[in-house]
């Protein structure tokens, strides 16, 4: 029976030393760390030597990663030369790769990771050793760097996993990746929410449609009446599109070129589509059935080139929105993610719930209230008329304006040739589509208020015998005669009954 080592194969060596006893296929080593021997440091070198016999195990020991200094490293098999950080990123990286083949990861997640680690970190740190880099050489490298809070913390969480990965050999050590802190992004950090209004979008669609044609006009035209992520509307199918239920099925995205079975966030939702959304869906539908009928479409894409080819990134389609600009000196240049701002705010303003956004648009109902709920107070009752008429594919409204008001006399001349399909006449009145389209009970219906069409409530207004003008707030008109918002959610007082007077005087 062999001795029990009372010493755990750990011993001083002299007086600045500590050794270590343990074998390597089938080899006794003793090699020694200069360390002085306390009783803290010879515990800790029973650590270390406990992780060392269980790598050993494992087949992941490095001797000289262990002891660079050792006189006889040559002599020592497969010992090779202490992992450098560029190593540890390759094997890093290796890994991301298999978990992209099993399904596990995002191909772009993948892209992603080495761009960081190849662009930022490796000129700095791929020649030194793993294990030596300390957190001041971290913290030097990130802070000289010139990024946006964004940019910073992204680097620094593609650093964290790829340390993490390479210290899963060393659970002993210290991983100074550990201690790194990220920027904090405030409110006054994130974008700005940054919607157009009705008026705006209908004239940057039309020229949109004027300049690049069908194709381009509908792809940008779709985007204001559904919302969807730019990767979300790049990466659509036809068999996305439930054309006898009138719903869109979003399911995966398109990143930097790459396709991806999940959206942002991971969750598949169907969408129920306005009536514009599906008029531009059959529009499309038309074209690239010419386009298939010529030969120059062999894809399943919903939203392509003039030319029938698909979109392959997001630069194509952004290149032409903004020099869609150049000739629109009315309207403010935006990105086109603000076209998902304004689908979200106009579904606000039109009385549709929070709960019901947020579950269209994939957000969460703290997102809906933090950020965009403030557009819908103080919102002009003529603006969510008119919003509700383009949702509804209708023409837009005609009203009577002063000769300076250019923004609504453009609105009102506007005429969109582009439409193949024209909506049964309907003129939108306040209420109507909140109660009707948006609660998911069909089209609007016109509804009319008393036997003389007056709209006179509690609290309003005390003249019985004026009528209800729905573009008095703009012409600023005495605050009497200014509709309340709590009328486009659909809660008149009419709708007790259409034909049904009002009582006169207070309840």
């Amino acid at each position: 029976m062999g001795r029990k080592s009372t010493t755990g194969g750990v011993v001083a060596a002299g007086q600045n030393r500590i050794q270590f006893t343990f074998k390597l296929e089938g080899v006794r080593y003793r090699p020694t760390l200069l360390r002085p021997p306390t009783e803290a440091n010879l515990r800790r070198a029973r650590e270390q030597l406990v992780g060392i016999r269980a790598r050993i195990a494992a087949g992941t020991f490095s001797f000289a990663e262990e002891f660079p200094e050792y006189v006889h490293l040559n002599k020592v098999p497969r010992s090779g030369s202490p992992r450098t950080c560029d190593q540890v990123f390759d094997d890093f990286l290796a890994h991301c790769a298999a978990r992209v083949a099993k399904n596990d990861m995002a191909a772009v997640t993948f892209i992603s990771y080495g761009r960081v680690l190849d662009g930022v970190w490796r000129p700095h740190l791929g020649a030194l050793r793993f294990l030596d880099v300390r957190y001041s050489t971290l913290v030097e490298i990130a802070d000289r760097a010139d990024w946006s809070k964004k940019s910073y913390n992204n680097a620094l969480s593609v650093l964290r996993r790829a340390f993490k990965f390479g210290y899963r050999d060393h659970p002993e050590r210290h991983d100074p990746t550990r201690q790194l802190k990220g920027a904090r992004i405030q409110r006054k950090d994130r974008p700005v929410i940054d919607p157009f209004t009705i008026y705006e979008a209908e004239l940057l669609i039309a020229a949109l449609h004027r300049d690049w044609g069908e194709a381009q006009g509908n792809y940008d035209e779709f985007r204001f009446f559904t919302g969807l992520r730019p990767s979300e509307q790049i990466a659509l199918v036809v068999d996305d599109f439930n054309a006898a239920h009138g719903t869109l099925c979003v399911t995966k995205a398109r990143v930097d070129g790459n396709d991806k079975d999940s959206t942002k966030t991971g969750d598949d939702r169907r969408i129920v589509l306005c009536p514009r959304a599906i008029a531009v869906l059959k529009r499309q539908l038309a074209l690239r059935a010419k386009l298939e009928r010529t030969g120059k479409i062999d894809h399943n894409r919903l939203f392509f080139k003039a030319s029938g080819e698909p979109f392959r990134n997001l630069q194509y389609p952004y290149t032409r929105w903004r020099q869609a600009f150049t000739r629109l000196r009315d309207v403010r240049y935006r990105k086109p993610y603000c076209a998902r701002h304004s689908s979200v705010s106009w579904d606000l303003m039109t009385g549709r719930s929070a709960l019901w956004v947020a579950r269209k648009h994939g957000h969460s109902i703290s997102t809906m209230l933090r950020f965009y709920a403030a557009w819908t107070e103080g919102a002009l009752e003529s603006d969510v008329v008119a919003i509700q008429a383009a949702m509804a594919n209708e023409r837009p409204l005609q009203r009577t304006t002063t000769s300076g008001d250019s923004r609504y006399k453009k609105a009102r001349s506007m005429v969109r040739p582009f439409e193949v399909e024209s909506a049964p006449t309907f003129r939108a009145t306040p209420g109507s589509f909140a109660s009707g389209y948006a609660n998911g009970h069909g089209r609007p219906r016109a509804k009319c208020l008393t036997k003389q069409k007056i709209d006179w409530r509690r609290e309003r207004d005390s003249n019985p015998r004026r009528a209800f003008d729905p573009y008095a707030l703009s012409r600023g008109a005495p605050s009497t005669t200014r509709p309340s918002l709590r009328a486009a959610g659909g809660r008149l007082r009419g709708e007790q009954g259409l034909n049904t007077p009002l009582k006169a005087g207070r309840e």
